[in-house]
């Protein structure tokens, strides 16, 4: 009987274990199927989106936000998969006209969009493009002038960023409140200028003030200036014809060059095949929309401020617009001397410009 039961006893142990064995390898193939089916039916990685800001002076309504910006934010988008998105941040919300480009260069935007000349003295080549004297046609022109220019000179001040495109506002003109019909008019009148243009005024005899385009409405308003130096754009696009009645135009006085910029770590951080893309949106870009961006807007200025607010366009005669330019001519020799004393040719980086307006001054007309 004992026997028996000791046999019964180590049976049922056996079962048990053989039991247990089973159950153990039932729940390990339930764990391996779900697993598998998990992995199965995981959906790839998404790659990582790039949030950017960009920040500019401009008020949200003007065209280089409505017409450039915005439309270039969103081909860069789709050019990238949705990889890179932009924010713009218009009219100085985020930093101050003459801050952008430093901004820029330490991280406090990503990208930025502004002028030159609003940090003075900050780019000694690029003034080249702003010099009195040198005739374009348009924005066109000049903008073309200074894109290619920049390739060719690669000027050592914008090696700090990774820069997108430029773009001019082309020849520019004297909106006052007073007529300027002589140099004699012009003498001490206070006037709204910055960068090189500044330098410009004060060899004619007027008084410059420096400031953005975004002071300049207010300043004409308090009667802290008596005019205006700039694109015929402003007139109507920053509201200058309700605070001016003359309109002189001086083509060979004006030049102003914009940037596009973006931070250079930021730029090297993007995959090979976002930077390719971005480029190609910026030649596209600065081709299809930019170099006539200010053509389209002074034309549209210019009708508005004579036809709705009765502006008077004030032709200077031949004689006197020859006074004007042997005066300002100084002014490209001193540039010669100040790049050659710099260890550059300033000669040669002024013939370059000359060369290249002859250029497309021929193929814009």
């Amino acid at each position: 009987m004992q026997e028996l039961l000791g046999s019964r006893k180590k049976s049922l142990g056996m079962s048990k274990k053989l039991l247990c064995l089973m159950l153990i390898l039932v729940l390990s193939t339930a764990v391996g199927c779900s697993n598998s089916s998990n992995e199965s039916t995981q959906e790839p990685k998404q790659a990582e989106v790039v949030e950017l800001r960009l920040a500019h002076f401009f008020p949200s309504t003007h065209p280089a936000e409505t017409e450039l910006i915005q439309p270039w934010i969103k081909a860069v988008e789709e050019a990238s998969n949705g990889q890179v998105k932009i924010t713009s941040y218009p009219n100085q919300t985020l930093l101050n006209a003459d801050s952008i480009y430093a901004g820029v260069v330490d991280g406090s935007t990503d990208l930025g969009l502004s002028c030159f000349s609003y940090t003075r003295g900050r780019f000694p080549v690029l003034e080249v493009f702003e010099l009195p004297g040198v005739t374009y046609n348009n924005s066109k022109v000049a903008s073309k002038v200074a894109w290619e220019g920049i390739q060719e000179l690669n000027p050592p001040e914008i090696q700090d960023t990774k820069l997108m495109m430029v773009l001019t506002t082309g020849p520019g003109d004297l909106y006052t409140k007073d007529p300027v019909r002589s140099l004699q008019d012009l003498q001490g009148m206070e006037i709204r200028a910055t960068g090189l243009s500044a330098t410009t005024l004060e060899t004619l005899g007027a008084v410059p003030a420096a400031m953005p385009q975004s002071d300049a409405y207010e300043a004409l308003t308090k009667g802290v200036v008596k005019g205006n130096l700039g694109p015929v754009e402003v007139l109507k696009g920053w509201k200058q014809a309700e605070v001016t009645s003359y309109i002189t135009e001086t083509p060979f006085l004006y030049n102003t060059l914009f940037f596009i910029t973006m931070n250079l770590d930021k730029w090297n951080s993007l995959d090979p095949d976002i930077k390719e893309a971005i480029e190609a949106v910026n030649d596209e870009y600065f081709e299809q929309v930019a170099i006539g961006l200010w053509d389209k807007q002074n034309e549209d200025a210019l009708k508005y401020a004579v036809d709705e607010q009765g502006m008077e366009v004030i032709t200077l005669s031949q004689e006197e617009s020859d006074k004007w330019i042997n005066l300002v001519q100084p002014i490209q020799d001193d540039f010669v001397a100040r790049m050659d004393a710099a260890g550059q040719s300033g000669q040669e980086i002024l013939d370059t410009v000359k060369r290249l307006a002859d250029k497309y001054n021929a193929e814009y007309q």
